[in-house]
């Protein structure tokens, strides 16, 4: 979805725009009908994220070991399945899938404050809810990006859906943790879980009101077993350079990411006493940065070589955790380097995000596109899932503290491949692939 060193207008060439396609996104009704569904959905994702651990804590006075746990079991589903839903999606209309995705986040959500309510909520079924909900979130991940090209339809309209999610994602850092804090302070944490119920309901319907036919996925044209599917899938990412070190760089910097975050959020809560409120004012603030380089994406990539910006991205991300661990003094200085910490690495993460998504999507065919994300999905969220459960651990050993400093060194040690990777390399995206050529299954 990136544009090359030139303007995106012209990082496809050989794929002159089709009379049909419009002019930009903003004319396309059904992709914005999709992206505003989508944002208010990862607005809602902001509340559980918060309001999940939160409701653990204040509920049932979780320890730390349990927080990293429950962190733990709602990534750790990309680890077992997104491969297996992969093929699937690969095989299937999307939409469907998503549809159906939504409606079970929906209810399993809604039934966290209906059981609090009725004094029937307990850590473990609160545990089972997390991962039932991870669940369904995989099998929504790996579809929404194979579905996208349904609807931009043009090659050159990726860099523009890709800044517009990524200003999605990073509107909701911003504005999700502030709305959680006072979502929380005011109705409890497990009835702020209402809102992201909610929200899957506006997603559900602006799903619905889609008209763009979704072609069916074609046979192949011999016989295909799963995990011969499941294996191509494996193959091409981590045969492909260019794709085998987005995910390696990728997998570390969501252990850094979801590490951090988990112990930052015990550190604060148990260590500094900071109210969700303040919790939430911090990661709201923070994510400015977030929306920032989701913003300047475009035209930073347009003046700039592809890989230049995405190693400056990358480093700023994987070097965001050390005004943490620097923070001392009054409780103002060290809540501004909170925020110091955090902005830099949403500003990071939001211009790095839409090179990553642009490469991948440049770099893959249709019929792989399903297999390709979920191979990513399942290293991206399993490194989120084995930090949180890192985070948890490693802080009810040594302490939040000493945990956000073997963290954030930890991060930054992951600059040496960041260096070493062909990614920071690139002048622009690359020429789009061929498909691949059926194999019999074995």
């Amino acid at each position: 979805m990136k544009a090359s060193g030139r303007h995106a207008e012209e990082s496809s060439p050989e794929n002159p725009e089709s009379p049909e396609s419009p002019v930009s996104l903003w004319r396309n009704g059904d992709f914005l009908r999709f992206w505003l569904g989508e944002t208010l959905s990862l607005l809602g994702t902001q509340v559980t994220n918060l309001a999940l651990p939160l409701t653990a804590i204040t509920a049932f006075d979780a320890g730390d070991e349990q927080v990293g746990v429950l962190r733990f079991l709602q990534l750790v589903p990309y680890l077992g399945l997104a491969l297996v839903f992969g093929v699937w999606v690969d095989r299937a209309r999307r939409r469907r899938i998503m549809l159906a995705a939504n409606l079970v986040r929906m209810i399993l959500l809604a039934l966290v404050p209906v059981m609090y309510w009725t004094g029937t909520l307990s850590l473990v079924r609160l545990l089972v809810i997390a991962c039932a909900v991870g669940v369904a979130s995989v099998l929504f991940d790996v579809s929404w990006m194979s579905y996208v090209p349904t609807l931009v339809r043009d090659p050159r309209h990726y860099v523009e859906a890709g800044a517009k999610m990524g200003m999605s994602s990073s509107a909701a850092d911003v504005a999700g943790p502030g709305l959680a804090g006072v979502l929380i302070g005011a109705l409890t944490a497990p009835v702020a879980l209402i809102v992201d119920a909610f929200s899957y309901l506006v997603s559900l319907v602006s799903l619905l009101l889609i008209r763009t036919p979704e072609p069916r996925p074609q046979p192949p044209s011999v016989q295909r077993h799963w995990p011969t599917e499941l294996r191509d899938g494996l193959r091409w990412v981590l045969k492909n350079p260019i794709l085998r070190w987005l995910a390696l760089i990728g997998f570390c910097c969501n252990f850094s990411m979801v590490t951090v975050w988990t112990m930052f959020l015990l550190y604060g809560a148990r260590d500094l006493h900071l109210g969700s409120t303040a919790l939430g004012g911090i990661f709201a603030t923070a994510s400015v940065g977030g929306l920032i380089g989701a913003a300047v994406s475009r035209e930073v990539i347009r003046r700039f070589r592809l890989g230049r910006v995405y190693l400056v991205a990358q480093s700023a991300l994987l070097l965001g955790p050390i005004p943490i661990v620097l923070a001392t003094g009054p409780r103002p200085v060290m809540v501004a380097m909170f925020v110091l910490s955090f902005f830099v690495t949403y500003l990071g993460l939001g211009v790095a995000g839409v090179v990553i998504v642009s490469l991948r999507q440049a770099g893959t065919p249709q019929s792989m596109m399903g297999r390709m994300t979920a191979v990513f999905r399942t290293l991206l969220f399993g490194g989120g899932a084995l930090g949180g459960l890192s985070a948890g651990l490693l802080s009810g050993r040594i302490g939040a503290q000493g945990a956000l400093t073997v963290a954030a060194f930890g991060s930054a040690a992951v600059l040496i491949p960041l260096f070493l990777s062909p990614v920071s390399g690139l002048h622009g995206l690359p020429s789009a692939p061929e498909e691949p050529i059926a194999v019999a299954a074995d």
